[in-house]
């Protein structure tokens, strides 16, 4: 029952309202704030009033000024990095070493057979100083369809203004046309380009003049005016082609047989690339952690596209990844490797070596980006440093734990590895590879349902790489979508290398080695494939480099209170005081608001019924008198309304009452008999 009483009550003041106008709420908060100004101007004189009123502006726009920006800087979410030095025992880095030669030569040979051949002859013309002494062999016919697929073309610029296009095994020559552009690549219009890549889609024979293509040697370099390009076409006769031309022809050879390779290996099924391999067994030699022996079995072996079979020391996927007991050299990996450059592919694979990289566990090895080279006949040895990075996470910044928020789908998952940004932006490359050329490209996995791209199913997938290769639109597209992870361990490297072995102990060294890895007394290794390599933590310090915020909910309040008591010497409770009279001035302007439309709704009534209701007598006369009609008074004109009835003062019941005789007096009239 009080419930119900509280809440009655509580309606009557909402409807009542604060019962004052705006201008008496505006003077009674100026006279009980506890911020100072608003009570000098009402207080004061006229002259004090207008200074304080003026002052009370400038301090409180003041306030707002450096409220906003002390919000946008919150809102800004910046970041504050800090460095901490630790010590701990630390995991051993997986550690994966490949061959620089993808494949042994010996076991592809059958496959890039008609290529080197096509190579050995090309280079021969453009080396020849005089038609007519190549030694090529001509009795083998060459397969011409392999070369048109993705030739190669000199292009003689002694005329700029008319660059010529000559086919090195066609006599043909081709005008380019007349205009030269500087850039990287161009693929439409005349147009020939001064850097790197040359275009021509019209061009116009000149005729066929028997003409040997011009020899690069025995030239000097004002007469130096030859350069080598691959011509990379939509599709094999189109004049759609774009022309990438290079300084040197060594890179314009290794540019084309890659191409070209890439082709023809697509087409290999994966299990007969990797018997075409280097074996764990004959690449491994000997391995040594900590105190430790272990052997090939130890490494894990995955297929990369860059250099064939790779082997992972300590990846963490099928075991417990191994922790360093000790900081120094004596506690760290030892490994000898043999490369077997007598095998190499002469025009695929121009550098010796290993490929190494150090990173986390089950994380992919991405060499081609952050593998380092160990050179043979040296040993190679590594210290290792570890930085640990910790970035915090949206809104401070645009990283992912896992990448389950990326909108790229991770190709590389089919190797169960964890995110990288490495991972997504290939995978990323590879979608926009698939979805404009149809096909995938051979150095990147593939969805299920998509093959690879070679030369006789697509026949322009060149063109078509190498334009979403130089692509800066596709290649922000994947910038933008890809994720840092927010923690990453990063692996510092110290690199010193020395000759390996001495000349002192080369031979018994390479006896042993050769003994037990081909159970031969002949010597099958010598200085120009062996390797030796030692990876180990130079010392267990560890820095770790986080993210914290910079500011945070308590630096903004403290700052907003700050800046508020500064200017104006208010505190929270005059926040509040403020907020009182912002809700009693909306709290009078609804009822104001609501008292409007109801004199609004009444003056539409009436407009309606402009008559006066009629009175209850009007009322019981209609009731009781059929034909009683009201005076029309509205007819009448103003000056001549009939002025209002006096009223009529009640009966008086009493005196009907009936009395009786002995009551009357002598004054009564009733008769007597």
């Amino acid at each position: 029952m009080n419930l119900r009483r509280y809440f009655i009550r509580a309606l009557h003041r909402l409807q009542k309202g604060p019962g004052y106008t705006y201008k008496e709420l505006l003077v009674w908060y100026c006279d009980n704030t506890n911020t100072h100004g608003p009570k000098r101007i009402i207080k004061e004189g006229p002259k004090k009033k207008l200074i304080w009123f003026f002052l009370t502006l400038l301090f409180a726009s003041l306030v707002f000024w450096q409220w906003g920006i002390l919000i946008n800087t919150y809102l800004s979410y910046n970041v504050t990095s800090s460095l901490s030095i630790g010590f701990k025992t630390m995991k051993f880095p997986a550690v994966t070493v490949c061959n620089a030669n993808p494949f042994k030569y010996s076991e592809v040979k059958h496959l890039l057979k008609e290529l080197d051949r096509l190579i050995e002859v090309a280079l021969e013309r453009i080396l020849q100083p005089t038609p007519g002494n190549s030694s090529e062999n001509t009795s083998l016919p060459l397969d011409l369809g392999l070369w048109h697929q993705i030739p190669l073309v000199l292009i003689d610029e002694h005329n700029k203004d008319n660059p010529i296009i000559l086919d090195i095994f066609e006599t043909s020559q081709t005008s380019a046309g007349n205009q030269t552009s500087v850039g990287n690549q161009t693929s439409a219009g005349d147009q020939i380009s001064a850097d790197n890549q040359t275009s021509a889609d019209d061009q116009t024979s000149v005729g066929n003049q028997t003409a040997a293509p011009p020899a690069l040697a025995n030239t000097t370099s004002e007469e130096k005016k030859y350069k080598l390009a691959v011509k990379l076409c939509s599709h094999q006769g189109s004049n759609n082609c774009t022309y990438r031309n290079f300084t040197s022809a060594a890179q314009a050879v290794t540019e084309w047989y890659i191409l070209q390779s890439t082709s023809i290996l697509s087409k290999v099924p994966l299990q007969e690339r990797i018997r075409m391999g280097y074996q764990a067994e004959d690449m491994i030699l000997a391995c040594l952690y900590g105190a430790e022996p272990c052997n090939y079995k130890n490494f894990t072996q995955i297929y990369h596209p860059d250099h064939g079979n790779c082997y992972i020391f300590n990846w963490g996927m099928d075991e417990e990844a191994l922790n360093s007991s000790n900081p120094g050299a004596e506690f760290g990996l030892k490994l000898i490797l043999d490369i077997s450059q007598q095998d190499y592919i002469p025009y695929l694979s121009s550098a010796a070596g290993a490929r190494l990289m150090l990173h986390q566990q089950k994380s992919f090895p991405f060499l081609k980006d952050q593998g380092i080279y160990a050179m043979a006949g040296t040993e190679t040895s590594i210290g290792v440093l570890v930085d640990e990075l910790e970035r915090m996470g949206y809104p401070y910044s645009d990283c992912t734990m896992n990448g389950s928020d990326v909108p790229v789908k991770n190709l590389y998952s089919q190797y169960n590895t964890s995110y990288s940004i490495q991972a997504c932006l290939r995978s990323c490359f590879q979608n926009h590879m698939i979805e404009i050329c149809g096909c995938g490209h051979y150095m990147f996995p593939l969805p299920e349902g998509v093959k690879y791209c070679n030369n006789e199913d697509n026949p322009g997938w060149a063109y078509c790489y190498s334009s979403l290769r130089s692509s800066i639109r596709h290649r922000q597209i994947c910038i933008d979508s890809c994720k840092e992870t927010c923690n990453d361990t990063q692996y510092k490297m110290t690199i010193s290398m020395a000759d390996w072995p001495s000349e002192a102990s080369e031979d018994w060294i390479f006896h042993i080695l050769s003994y037990e890895r081909d159970m031969s007394t002949n010597v099958t290794l010598d200085r120009n494939g062996i390797i030796k390599l030692n990876i180990y933590f130079q010392e267990y310090n560890y820095r770790t480099i986080s993210e914290s915020a910079a500011t945070t909910i308590v630096w903004l309040l403290s700052s907003l209170g700050g800046q508020f008591g500064f200017w104006m010497g208010g505190s929270v409770l005059c926040l509040i005081e403020f907020g009182e009279i912002i809700i009693d001035s909306l709290w009078i302007t609804v009822i104001n608001v609501i008292s409007w439309c109801k004199g609004l709704k009444q003056k539409r009534a009436q407009a309606r019924y402009p008559d006066k209701p009629p009175t209850v007598s009007e009322l019981v006369e209609a009731h009781t008198n059929l034909g009683f009609q009201p005076e029309d008074t509205g007819t009448l004109p103003r000056d001549e309304a009939l002025p209002p009835e006096p009223g009529t003062p009640p009966p008086n019941y009493d005196s009907l009452r009936v009395q009786p005789l002995d009551v009357l007096g002598p004054d009564s009239d009733t008769e007597t008999e």
